[in-house]
């Protein structure tokens, strides 16, 4: 079992524009069964969390297309809004220390993998609690100047798969530890 911070982020670093937008995102070809696909991981996850930002999105996006929550697994959603439920959808809403909805995570997901969807900040959570093990990459050939960072904090990473799927360049990186300054 492992915590994966599953994402795709532009060559500058950001997961999203300053306006919550994924347009960047949605308009670059990807192939879902290529390289770091996203049917092959969501295969082997057995719980999700994601921030509120993340949640909303979701729900919007979800909203406006008139679609149905499309997550079979139990989700946390970080938050300290109260925030509306969507319908079929297994949510729970948590405030806190990640450690604690990690435990609830672990024992939710039946041994499966662990997903943290988003957003930057969230994972640097997970990771600086020592929970998050790696982190898997589409990077955009689109820069984005400002917006939410991929990553909130200094982490050292290693590199341990590579690959091209459509217009977007693969990484999976084991997460190392916090990067120590000197």
């Amino acid at each position: 079992m492992k915590t994966t911070f599953y994402t795709a982020t532009t060559l500058d670093g950001f997961i999203a524009d300053a306006q919550d937008s994924l347009d960047w995102l949605l308009s670059q070809p990807q192939d879902e069964d290529g390289p770091m696909g996203y049917e092959e991981f969501i295969q082997d996850v057995g719980a999700i969390v994601m921030g509120r930002t993340t949640y909303e999105w979701v729900r919007d996006h979800l909203a406006s297309e008139g679609e149905a929550w499309s997550y079979d697994m139990p989700a946390w959603v970080m938050t300290h809004a109260d925030l509306p439920m969507i319908q079929g959808a297994d949510v729970r809403f948590a405030r806190g220390d990640v450690r604690e909805v990690h435990t609830a995570m672990v024992e939710a997901a039946g041994g499966k993998d662990l997903w943290v969807v988003g957003g930057g900040d969230l994972a640097a959570q997970f990771a600086a609690a020592g929970l998050l093990d790696e982190l898997v990459l589409s990077i955009a050939p689109v820069t984005l100047g400002s917006g939410r960072p991929l990553f909130t904090r200094p982490f050292d990473l290693r590199l341990v798969e590579h690959g091209v799927n459509g217009a977007f360049l693969c990484a999976r990186y084991e997460v190392v530890g916090a990067r120590v300054p000197g």
